[in-house]
């Protein structure tokens, strides 16, 4: 992308009748590491690629909780993405509150869509540089929306954004039909394969790099239709799940490498 006189700041518009500052703000999303999301009758799943700046340095969070219902994984400024979750925690204690219940899924998720869109009418401010996929449970079973800056939000049955996300979306668009009725169990290896396919052939998903996040209702036994509060897995947590999706794809389960080479540069 280039410089060019309509891209000073987010209220002007160019001939074309783009906004170059929310274009920009798209493409910082585009640079962060890949998260996937994928929902089921039951359960919704947040799966994230953790980057570390240097050696030295820590792993960055991708996946985190905002309240027991409600759990969100972020690609791109983790420092913009961390006034989001805030504002949203903010709003979820509000909630409960004022009116003593959890914060609906979809008005917390509209609410932060209010507030992005808001930075492209007025002067002087920018678009949050960072996308969400935001997984959570109401009262009619487990949602997955997805928010992007420019204030966009919409619900998805499942989805991946970040860098190299083209060939995770490939699989979750050719396994699409297998995730509604999936079990919670199932539904994580989905996401785990989703994942690995937007990966160079010579690295892996390992229990540095790898974050879960599942929240559902309880499908069975005098808990059925319970909620699930919102459940992190990561560091050494992640071992059996990484370990039960490699066993059931060595088990000889459809393989989705074939489409590999060609789009694993659509958005590195």
């Amino acid at each position: 992308m280039f410089r060019n006189n309509y891209d000073n700041d987010a209220v002007t518009f160019s001939p074309q009748g783009r906004i170059f500052q929310v274009e920009y703000a798209q493409e910082a999303v585009k640079q962060g590491s890949v998260v996937v999301g994928l929902v089921s009758k039951t359960h919704a799943v947040l799966v994230a690629l953790k980057r570390n700046a240097e050696e030295l340095s820590s792993y960055q969070k991708k996946v985190i909780g905002v309240d027991d219902h409600l759990g969100v994984a972020i690609a791109g400024l983790a420092s913009d993405a961390r006034v989001l979750l805030n504002f949203m925690k903010q709003q979820s204690l509000a909630s409960k509150m004022t009116y003593g219940r959890p914060i609906p899924l979809e008005r917390v998720v509209n609410q932060i869509g209010d507030r992005a869109q808001t930075n492209t009418q007025q002067y002087g401010k920018r678009p949050y540089g960072v996308g969400l996929l935001v997984a959570g449970v109401d009262e009619t079973g487990p949602h997955l929306f997805e928010f992007v800056p420019s204030g966009m939000t919409q619900e998805m049955l499942a989805c991946a954004i970040g860098g190299r996300s083209q060939m995770a979306r490939t699989y979750l668009e050719r396994h699409l039909d297998e995730f509604e009725n999936a079990t919670r169990d199932e539904l994580i290896k989905h996401g785990l394969r989703a994942l690995k396919e937007s990966m160079s052939q010579d690295k892996e998903l390992t229990v540095e790099n790898t974050s879960v996040g599942v929240i559902g209702t309880v499908a069975e036994g005098k808990r059925k239709g319970k909620v699930e509060s919102f459940k992190l897995y990561d560091g050494p947590d992640v071992g059996p799940l990484l370990e039960a999706s490699a066993d059931s794809a060595e088990a000889g389960e459809p393989a989705t490498a074939e489409a590999g080479g060609e789009s694993m540069d659509v958005d590195s």
